[in-house]
């Protein structure tokens, strides 16, 4: 079951937010809940919420706004295509924090693959810092975590927790 929800957050940060407010304390197991920019009506995020089984726990969810349905139906499309959309909450999200290696981030979570920019692929044994950030993606089908070389070796995830607003004061 993937529900889609548009309720016009404005940053992903506050999508986040509100998932982890509304969607994480439902405590359902291998949930995935999806973040999604979307240009229409307004550029805003949109959500994506699966779960393996019909359940009613999600009925306490807001509903969208008639304006924002189409983002929403856009949002829950594309997770159930697994072709786009930035995983939050993921089975094994809560497990993904300090120093891990390739091979148990891919062992202890929904990630499927991990892409290198930059560098040589990772091994099994590649060290991931993942400060505490570990946001895949997905592509083709797959849950995939897109990395970088890190400065004391390894590699660790492309996005980072805190980026600098564009045109920021540096």
């Amino acid at each position: 079951m993937i529900l889609g929800l548009s309720l016009g957050h404005r940053t992903v940060r506050e999508a986040e937010h509100w998932l982890g407010g509304h969607v994480a304390p439902l405590g359902l197991p291998d949930l995935v809940a999806c973040t999604h920019l979307v240009a229409s009506p307004y550029p805003h995020v949109a959500l994506s919420v699966a779960v393996p089984a019909a359940t009613d726990r999600l009925a306490g969810l807001p509903a969208t706004p008639p304006q924002l349905r189409a983002a929403a139906e856009r949002a829950a499309g594309e997770h159930a295509a697994r072709s786009s959309g930035r995983a939050v909450r993921y089975p094994g999200s809560d497990r993904m924090v300090g120093t891990l290696t390739v091979a148990e981030l891919l062992a202890g979570s929904a990630v499927e693959r991990v892409v290198v920019l930059g560098g040589p692929p990772a091994g099994p044994e590649t060290p991931l810092h993942t400060r505490d950030f570990v946001r895949p993606r997905w592509q083709a089908g797959e849950l995939v975590l897109v990395v970088t070389p890190h400065r004391s070796g390894g590699v660790a995830p492309f996005e980072v927790p805190d980026p600098t607003p564009c045109c920021a004061d540096h």
